[in-house]
């Protein structure tokens, strides 16, 4: 135990033990500074300072941009890209697949591979007229010739509106019929004889999202219009409209031809689809 507590106090010592530190000038032995030191007095320094630049290294490394320097760290700048560009790539992705279902539809426009239904206005109205014979309700002459004419005005309207406007189909071309529309020969539109070079216009208001040439059907134009109603204009020789383009009811939209693969003469073949189903034009238009 005395050993023991010896060489404590030995230890104690040591490290209490004063030391001087001297700066002198070499050539004329001058003191020019001088400190005083211990033993424990450079540990507790050494150790301060050694905590001191850890802690402001943590400091340099997780609050400011010398990080990017160091080995290992990756550019904040080049993580915040990479971020928006995750984003814009799953935005192009799910764009892209939209686009994709959108052309494939234009597409099975263009070959006539959709599912279609005999929509016939006129036979709508004389069922809705056996339903109110049924009722039996007395009508006076005047009644009669004014549901006679109205009868007779919205057979070329294909979409009635709120406010009492309806959706009216301008003509495209004034021509002779010569192959009319006919779902058992898988002929979805309605061909009008027409002279070359004639002016096709636009059925309605709506949006350029076709214009191009095909080897089958020659120049073909592509209009959509409200209510989900597309309009198919081909054998064209010529357009005057682009993709994207905007178009009011009764612009000039192309020339006529005879144009195509599938051709006969010059002539406008015209088919009218609407929310996905081919509908007879005849139903909505007067072409004479």
């Amino acid at each position: 135990m005395a050993k023991k507590k010896k060489k404590e106090k030995q230890f104690t010592k040591k490290l209490l033990h004063k030391y001087r530190l001297v700066i002198l000038n070499e050539d004329t032995f001058e003191e020019r500074f001088a400190i005083k030191l211990t033993r424990l007095n450079v540990f507790v320094l050494s150790s301060l300072s050694a905590i001191s630049l850890i802690f402001f290294t943590v400091l340099l490394i997780a609050f400011t941009p010398l990080r990017e320097y160091i080995p290992g760290y990756s550019s904040a700048k080049l993580k915040k890209r990479a971020t928006v560009l995750n984003y814009k790539t799953d935005s192009l992705v799910q764009e892209l697949e939209l686009n994709k279902r959108y052309y494939a539809s234009i597409r099975k426009v263009l070959i006539g591979d959709v599912a279609t239904i005999d929509f016939n206005r006129d036979s709508i109205i004389e069922a809705a007229k056996n339903d109110l014979d049924i009722l039996q309700v007395p009508t006076s002459r005047e009644d009669s010739l004014l549901r006679a004419k109205v009868d007779k005005e919205d057979k070329y309207n294909l979409f009635e509106v709120s406010d009492d406007q309806s959706y009216v189909l301008f003509p495209p071309v004034n021509g002779t019929i010569s192959e009319g529309y006919d779902l058992k020969e898988k002929h979805f539109a309605v061909d009008i004889v027409v002279p070359l070079n004639t002016p096709v216009k636009a059925a309605a208001d709506g949006t350029v999202i076709f214009a191009e040439w095909t080897i089958e059907t020659g120049y073909v134009v592509i209009i959509e219009h409200n209510e989900e109603l597309i309009s198919v204009y081909k054998h064209n020789s010529a357009i005057t409209k682009s993709q994207g383009d905007l178009v009011k009811s009764g612009e000039v939209i192309a020339m006529s031809g005879n144009a195509g693969e599938l051709t006969t003469g010059p002539h406008l073949h015209f088919e009218l689809w609407s929310k996905g189903y081919s509908v007879n034009p005849t139903n909505f238009i007067n072409f004479q």
